[in-house]
């Protein structure tokens, strides 16, 4: 399948993988180049719409010959936590500090992370 490489971020490559190691290999890799963009003083990239997109003659072309347009969240870690009060069924709760307990996670770190794997994935 023929991909576009008219990324917002330059020099990015996007992949053919399709599956959910290469949903996070792409969320890896923004969050990685936006990092490093902004420990350069490099002004990032305004994000664009799937229309807006759709509209650029290199991407239409792409589209034409058989790409697909992607979403890939930026994830970018802030430094320092921050608290949040969620309201989750008890049954939940009582299953997710299990399997934190069961991984040696807190129940904050096994939510962090079961977020990220989710965004991450795409689904």
């Amino acid at each position: 399948m023929p991909t576009a490489q008219s990324s917002p971020i330059p020099r990015m490559h996007i992949g053919r993988q399709h599956d959910r190691r290469g949903a996070a290999q792409r969320v890896e890799a923004v969050r990685l180049w936006t990092e490093d963009a902004i420990a350069e003083g490099e002004a990032l990239p305004q994000p664009r719409s799937a229309e807006t997109l759709r509209a650029d003659p290199e991407i239409a072309e792409a589209i034409a010959e058989g790409a697909a347009l992607a979403i890939v969240p930026l994830l970018l870690d802030a430094g320092r936590p921050a608290k949040a009060n969620l309201s989750i069924d008890a049954g939940l709760l009582a299953a997710i500090d299990d399997a934190a307990e069961a991984r040696g996670l807190t129940r904050s770190a096994f939510l962090a992370s079961a977020a990220r794997e989710k965004i991450e994935s795409g689904s």
